[in-house]
Order: C-alpha cells, then structure tokens, then sequence
C-alpha cells in the first residue's frame, strides 16, 4: 500500500443529497429518468481523485439514523422528509456505478456511513496513512488531526475546503475531539438536537476551553452564571445523551488496498446510464 498517498472516503448520502437538489432534474438518462445525483456525485468525487491522486476510495453508506442514535434519542432525524421517489431510484443505481469505477463501496445495516468514514480514518492512522473524508456534515470535523483532512463541500468556490484541525479550531474555538461535546451544548437543528437551553455557539466554546469536556462543564456548574447553571444542572443526563449520539461509533473495518480508477469500466457504466459526457471524460 501506498505510504504517501492518501486514501479517501466519501460520505456517499451526503453527495447524492447535495447533488440532487443542485443540479435540475432535467439532466436525465437513456431511459428519460434523472440521473443528476449521480452525475453530481461523480463530478465532486472526480475532481477530488484530480486534485488530492488518492491511492483508493472508499464511498461509504449506512443507515438513515444509526440504532443506537435513535435508541438514545427517539426524534433524531425525526423531522427529515423523505427521499425523493427520482433520488431513491438514483441511489440504487450508485454502488454499481462506483464499483465500475474501482472505488470500494461499504454499507452497514446499523449505523450511517459517518460512522464508517470515522473508522476507516482510524484504521488508515493506525497503519501510518492519511486519510481525506468528503462530506458535507460538519459533524466529521470530529475526526481531524495530523493524518485525517475533512473535505467540506461548500457553496461557490471550486472544490470542497479542506479542513484540519486549525480551521477547526478557527471556526468553533475547539480542539477537533471537543466537537461532540461542543454539539450536545450548542444543538444541531439538521440532527433534530437542541442542545442546553440559552446556550449558543460563543458559550458552548467558552465553556469547554474553560473546563475541557462536556463533562467537566457539567460537574462545575454551579460556579457559573445563573441562566448557565440552571440549563447545565436542569439538562445533564440530556446533554450526556446528546454527547453519545454525536460522537461516531467504533467499528471494525478493514483497510482497503491500493486500487486505481478505472476510467474504462467507469466509461462503460456511465455510458449505459446515458451518462455521456461523463463516458467522454473517463475515456479522455
């Protein structure tokens, strides 16, 4: 295996999802059905194997709400809508596709592929590697260090920003490993958590580079200010729980080997999805 190149994994929801509702839902296929998300997924992963020569990819799925989240917390994700019939018909179509591709596509059947992306990270540093984890959920900054690049898709600019443990610290006021006690204090409305209440992004930061951990803040409590401490006291086990669900759950994963992209049978699948342009591309 390769000791310089990075491997990259790819939080494959979460680029369907954004390329779906970015791109029209007129770019269709040979048989007249929208293929944008797939064709969206393609071109993030395409340019992110142009710019970063990774030595594999893996494209990671999993459940909706991981077993043990909704276990902890019933309305996690309660309030998402459902997926769109012309989305769940591409989403179906996307493993082929990426494995004609060369790329590793892995599923779990109770935990969602964020999961996944953070112990494949774990698994390539603990073999020496370096790993790029593309995503749109900033819950992955969890997972950045010295060898693990978050890839952030974002809104205009060309690519996903690349995020370590700088910029984290730059955006939020934390070490990256603080991230899941940082969200159990501010909330994640995506995630259906609210967090402690009248506790906002400033103070949940101050809190933890104050006392270090979640559960520091909430053993000294009652040394802060009033409206702080009666949410602290009224909500610890809540915001325990709150820790628990966003912080990723360990799994064992092997580590992928070494594999190139394959731009002919990548070529040869995208042209029999209609995909054109994308069967040029591969072949150019």
């Amino acid at each position: 295996m390769s000791p310089t190149r990075p491997l990259l994994v790819a939080d494959a929801p979460a680029l369907l999802y954004r390329a779906f509702f970015a791109l029209p839902d007129t770019i269709t296929g040979a048989d007249g059905r929208p293929v944008n998300a797939l064709l969206g997924s393609l071109n993030a992963l395409l340019y992110t194997i142009e710019e970063y020569s990774p030595r594999a990819v893996v494209c990671c799925f999993g459940q909706e709400s991981a077993v043990y989240r909704t276990e902890a917390y019933p309305p996690y994700h309660a309030s998402r809508p459902e997926m769109p019939a012309a989305l769940r018909e591409q989403w179906g179509e996307a493993p082929a596709l990426y494995e004609a591709l060369g790329f590793t596509v892995l599923d779990h059947p109770d935990l969602e592929a964020d999961d996944l992306l953070g112990a494949l990270a774990r698994a390539e540093t603990a073999a020496g590697g370096s790993t790029l984890i593309l995503t749109g959920d900033r819950d992955l900054f969890q997972c950045a260090s010295d060898s693990v690049t978050v890839l952030i898709q974002r809104t205009g600019g060309k690519g996903p920003q690349a995020v370590g443990p700088d910029q984290v610290r730059e955006w939020y006021g934390i070490d990256p490993e603080r991230v899941p006690d940082f969200i159990a204090l501010r909330g994640d409305p995506s995630d259906g958590l609210p967090g402690a209440k009248g506790i906002g992004e400033k103070t949940a930061a101050d809190l933890l580079r104050r006392h270090g951990s979640l559960e520091a803040v909430l053993d000294a409590a009652v040394r802060e200010k009033p409206a702080v401490r009666r949410a602290l006291i009224g909500q610890r086990e809540e915001l325990l729980m709150f820790k628990e669900v966003a912080t990723l759950r360990g799994v064992d994963v092997e580590r992928p080997p070494d594999r190139p992209l394959d731009r002919e049978g990548g070529a040869e699948a995208a042209r029999r999805l209609g995909l054109a342009r994308l069967s040029e591309r591969l072949e150019g």
